[in-house]
């Protein structure tokens, strides 16, 4: 599915904004790679003048890329000990921990099941990686599109059975919808909108010679800027396309989360930022638990994120946005614990653009330096500029702001004709 629909385990829903032409793309595969227990979702939000384009392509090539490189292709021992050192940070509450040095040994049918879901997170790893690095590769070959100063964000998800990995590339987001050890429900944070902001990012920016910084009329939105050009002011980190930037820091390499699923856990959200810009964590979670059914959960989402960007920014144009509503069923809540939920959040004092830590909790997705290395170019650039402080700032969950994704496109080069080029040389000798 990849239009306004709905199954019994997933909705999807987009609404065009007041900019022009719907940049927003999204999708729902069900029996993902032929696997009755496997999905594959998504969300795609566009920009620049052809980013409808790109996002649509990368909506409909990526799921194929990341299908065909699924694949285990490393033994379990250097399996447990690679996934033990880099992801025990990035499980959600519920998950299972993985072996680590100094655990006890555990029991044979334990280990089975553990080398079973580390099999299977390397498995996606891999191809996630492979899959983005091959779309970002075809969107450079292809003419069809001009992708020079258009892009696109991506955030997907593929779970199969109780396990999940999320890759992401650029400001949209993931939210898990949770309960706590009191069976309320809350927020949990799965991925890390990848702004320029965010210092890791910015540092590598400046030293591959791109510029970051924020303008003046708009101090709160940092971009990202060609070395000796206004242009093109782009909002994010990481994204499809945007060539005029892929030598000066932006890249298309994936952040990583890997969780396995508990019982506590109902629903993954996935929406881009035009959902995020005006709703927090909380609010979004709060919405789809509320929703009269599963079939209308992200057009409620949609249809009253509209409405506050109408309430809070009413001289701004109502950004894109779509949302993906992907149901766990990992267990059967009651009607009681339900209610009780409900009770809890109408309770919590309205805060719809902060959220406190006992509403949120972050998962940190995994990161993978020697991916982000490959990327990298330009390493003898100009010396690192000052890093904007952080210390105040939690930068694993910013909460999205009402901005432009690109402020200045530039212009098109059209590729001279052979017989001009041939007429030119001919001068040239004469």
């Amino acid at each position: 599915m990849f239009l306004n629909g709905s199954s019994e385990v997933a909705s999807l829903f987009t609404l065009q904004g007041k900019k022009g032409t719907n940049q927003d793309a999204m999708i729902v595969w069900e029996n993902f790679g032929s696997r009755t227990d496997t999905i594959f979702c998504g969300v795609f939000d566009g920009h620049g003048p052809y980013g409808h384009l790109v996002a649509r392509r990368v909506r409909d090539s990526l799921p194929m890329k990341v299908g065909a490189n699924w694949k285990v292709n490393l033994n379990s021992e250097d399996v447990l000990r690679e996934i033990s050192i880099n992801t025990t940070g990035s499980m959600s509450p519920g998950a299972t921990a993985f072996i680590s040095a100094g655990e006890e040994p555990r029991a044979s049918a334990e280990l089975e099941e553990t080398e079973k879901q580390v099999e299977i997170f390397q498995a996606l790893k891999e191809s996630f990686f492979k899959a983005f690095k091959a779309m970002d590769r075809e969107l450079r070959m292809q003419r069809k599109i001009d992708c020079f100063c258009s892009g696109t964000t991506a955030v997907t998800l593929v779970k199969q059975g109780h396990y999940v990995v999320i890759g992401n590339v650029g400001d949209s987001r993931a939210v898990l919808g949770t309960r706590d050890k009191d069976g309320y429900l809350i927020a949990v944070q799965l991925t890390v909108d990848l702004k320029p902001s965010i210092p890791a990012e910015a540092e590598r920016i400046r030293r591959c010679r791109g510029r970051v910084f924020a303008l003046k009329d708009e101090p709160e939105v940092v971009r990202v800027w060609l070395p000796n050009n206004n242009s093109p002011g782009l909002a994010m980190a990481r994204a499809f396309g945007d060539f005029c930037l892929k030598n000066f820091g932006l890249i298309s390499v994936p952040d990583l989360s890997c969780l396995c699923l508990s019982e506590k856990d109902e629903f993954i959200v996935l929406a881009t930022d035009g959902i995020w810009d005006v709703l927090s964590n909380r609010e979004v979670v709060e919405i789809v638990a509320s929703a009269p059914a599963r079939s209308s959960a992200s057009r409620a989402l949609v249809e009253y994120a509209v409405r506050a960007w109408r309430h809070k920014y009413p001289t701004s144009k109502v950004d894109d946005c779509a949302a993906v509503c992907l149901f766990l069923d990992m267990s059967n809540s009651s009607a009681a614990s339900s209610a009780k939920s409900h009770e809890h959040l109408a309770s919590v004092d309205d805060q719809s653009d902060t959220i406190s830590e006992k509403d949120l909790q972050v998962s940190r997705p995994i990161q993978s330096d020697s991916e982000i290395a490959t990327e990298e170019s330009n390493e003898d650039a100009a010396k690192l500029e000052e890093m904007q402080s952080e210390s105040e700032t939690d930068w694993s969950a910013l909460e999205g702001v009402s901005r432009v994704n690109t402020l200045l496109n530039l212009p098109v080069f059209v590729p001279v004709r052979e017989s001009k080029r041939k007429d030119a040389g001919e001068r040239s000798h004469m």
